[in-house]
């Protein structure tokens, strides 16, 4: 694959990318690190890519690694106090999301990213078990789990 070839590949796959790292950090400042860092290592590594079609699962997995990274760099201890003066200073947000997107965010990790890779990036079941490292009946179990605590949840509002 070639400098332009790649680059093409990853403007196509902007927005999924972004979406993936959205599910795993959740903030946007971390997310564009995050992208700008795989986007940095697989080009650095682009002579790993056997086969040009599995690119985008390729770099989704190289993404998923680098925000793993990202939240064990971020990883620190916050005493009570500190946060609930943090989350007294945080200015409302002007973006207002979905009910369900919300929901969705609220999904422990271990089912919203694999809720996020299928249903809003259309991967197959074969393809996330490969980027998580998990078998197909594992990645099946958590998104029937992720679906159920998601209709429960919306059921109530």
């Amino acid at each position: 694959m070639d400098k332009e070839r790649f680059t093409n590949e990853v403007l196509a796959n902007e927005r999924s990318m972004y979406y993936v790292a959205k599910s795993i950090l959740g903030n946007d400042e971390d997310c564009a690190d995050a992208i700008q860092n795989a986007i940095l290592g697989a080009f650095s590594s682009l002579k790993t890519l056997r086969n040009d079609k599995h690119f985008k699962t390729w770099l989704t997995r190289i993404l998923i690694n680098e925000c793993y990274s990202i939240i064990r760099k971020n990883k620190k201890m916050v005493s009570y106090d500190e946060y609930m003066d943090m989350d007294m200073d945080m200015p409302d947000s002007s973006v207002e999301y979905s009910e369900v997107y919300m929901e969705i965010q609220a999904l422990e990790e271990k089912y919203r990213v694999p809720f996020v890779l299928h249903y809003v990036e259309g991967f197959s079941l074969k393809e996330i078990s490969v980027m998580l490292g998990s078998s197909e009946a594992s990645i099946k179990m958590r998104l029937m789990r992720g679906r159920n605590i998601l209709k429960k949840q919306l059921s109530t509002l």
